[in-house]
């Protein structure tokens, strides 16, 4: 037998096994590819799913963020108890803020400091009622009616911000926040006031508690004019401004009177984030 007869049965026997082991080596492929396929799809419904479950929390986030919901259906809220409420009804606060609260109050007796709490969570309505009311000149601001004395939407939505908050940027809206023995400024340059915030200062931080809204200066330059009596606790409240921060737009702050005048006012850094860089 010739070389050229030994090669060509060669390449017989080869091409022979080349058509018998074919469909073994096709159905292999086949099936990774196959498997590969799967895996591909199986990632993406998972991906899918991941989304879908994180837009839930998000929006979960916002409206608590944004104060649309009751305290009092909620289990991690707890009614302030009297000898603390001096609101005339009652008020809400986080279990962990008040127990904190709580604490702070029964040390501050044994330095005669009287600690009380005027105002704690306000939803998004309650907040709503009280900026309407501003508005319209139901309630007087400065001892006068703005929707006579500030005609102009602009400027009355500027005056109300020097210390009410806007509906759905409020930090009561949390739960975290709370304000103490009063809102009035004067009390806070009485003798008694003096003593109660020079205490503030010194031991608030050491059960969690921070002025939201200190004097404003090169620090702190726009926002809420100071208020001593407003103070946040910070172990939750932290994680919940830096949650507003990357959920909440000026487009989702609406459903009040003068929400036309949002657009121009920056209000979620020039406010809910111009706080106390002690509270951040």
């Amino acid at each position: 037998m010739t070389n050229i007869h030994k090669f060509l049965l060669a390449l017989a026997v080869f091409f022979l096994i080349f058509l018998i082991l074919t469909p073994y080596f096709t159905s292999d492929f086949l099936d990774l590819r196959q498997q590969k396929e799967n895996e591909a799809i199986a990632k993406a419904e998972l991906a899918a799913k991941e989304t879908a479950k994180k837009a839930i929390e998000n929006a979960q986030k916002k409206i608590y963020l944004m104060g649309k919901f009751d305290p009092v259906a909620r289990d991690d809220f707890a009614p302030i108890p009297t000898k603390y409420n001096i609101a005339g009804y009652k008020i809400y606060l986080r279990e962990e803020a008040l127990n904190a609260f709580e604490k702070m109050a029964e040390i501050a007796t044994t330095n005669n400091i009287e600690l009380n709490i005027t105002s704690a969570t306000r939803n998004f309505d309650y907040q709503k009622d009280l900026w309407n009311k501003k508005w319209e000149g139901v309630t007087f601001v400065d001892g006068k009616d703005l929707s006579k004395s500030i005609p102009d939407g602009q400027e009355r939505f500027e005056k109300i911000l020097e210390y009410s908050a806007v509906p759905g940027t409020s930090r009561h809206h949390w739960g975290t926040d709370i304000d103490i023995n009063g809102v009035n400024p004067k009390y806070f340059d009485t003798v008694e006031g003096e003593k109660v915030y020079a205490w503030l200062i010194e031991n608030a931080s050491l059960f969690g508690f921070c002025q939201t809204y200190n004097e404003k200066g090169t620090e702190r330059p726009s926002g809420y004019n100071e208020e001593k009596w407003h103070w946040s606790y910070l172990p939750l409240s932290k994680n919940f401004t830096e949650e507003y921060k990357n959920l909440i737009k000026d487009s989702d702050i609406k459903g009040f009177l003068g929400e036309e005048y949002v657009s121009g006012e920056n209000l979620i850094n020039n406010y809910v984030m111009s706080i106390n860089p002690d509270c951040i």
